[in-house]
């Protein structure tokens, strides 16, 4: 079977769940914040189904165990953010995936993170992956986040590259609705946590199990 070729001038990576494993940072959060509130996690499913509805915008209601759920945002993002500053690690070959991209187009890198971006730089430095990435965007840089197309719209004026020569490539059903709602070409990728059935139904371009298999898929 022939494989689809795309050809793109800048290719926009999501952060967590795309470029980086983020799953024990999730799990570290959730049993931190329960712990807090003198709770224990009662299913690891729901440390990833909290992340999940923060993407997406939905109430974290009958996963906050009975707590509060503004004090329960509150105290989960502070304990992920330290979580992931620790616990992502890069996922297996990422940079030699990068490494092929960089030869194809000019990358940047998007992240829902509420962070500052040399925060974001600082984590890629240590995995040494920063050097592949001309912009950075995270969720301090602008008004609204995805499916909002601003960030993947800003992504493509800073690299100076048309957003219809653009491809998004994200862990999410989200990333994909940005991607779509700029304009651009979407890569979905099962790496994170949505599943790829979850992420077939927004339709992307194409589906993989993780970043490693895009170089193929580009001329």
């Amino acid at each position: 079977m022939n494989r689809p070729k795309f050809h793109v001038d800048g290719i926009i990576l999501d952060l967590d769940g795309t470029i980086v494993d983020s799953k024990e940072a999730y799990l570290d959060a959730a049993i931190e914040t329960f712990s807090t509130f003198g709770q224990k996690l009662r299913e690891q499913k729901a440390a990833f189904e909290i992340p999940k509805r923060f993407e997406l915008g939905v109430p974290l209601d009958g996963l906050t165990q009975g707590i509060n759920v503004d004090s329960f945002c509150e105290v989960y993002l502070k304990a992920y953010y330290a979580a992931t500053d620790i616990r992502s690690k890069p996922f297996p070959h990422v940079a030699d995936a990068l490494e092929k991209l960089l030869m194809k187009a000019r990358l940047a890198l998007t992240t829902r993170r509420h962070v500052p971006e040399n925060e974001i730089v600082k984590q890629l430095e240590r995995f040494g992956l920063s050097k592949y990435f001309e912009v950075i965007v995270t969720g301090v840089d602008t008004a609204s986040p995805k499916p909002s197309p601003e960030t993947i719209l800003k992504c493509s004026r800073e690299l100076g590259v048309s957003i219809t020569d653009c491809m998004v490539v994200g862990d999410s059903t989200t990333d994909i609705e940005a991607g779509k709602n700029a304009g651009t070409r979407t890569v979905a990728v099962f790496s994170g946590i949505f599943s790829r059935e979850e992420l077939q139904k927004a339709n992307p371009d194409l589906i993989l199990p993780n970043v490693i298999f895009m170089p193929d898929f580009l001329e």
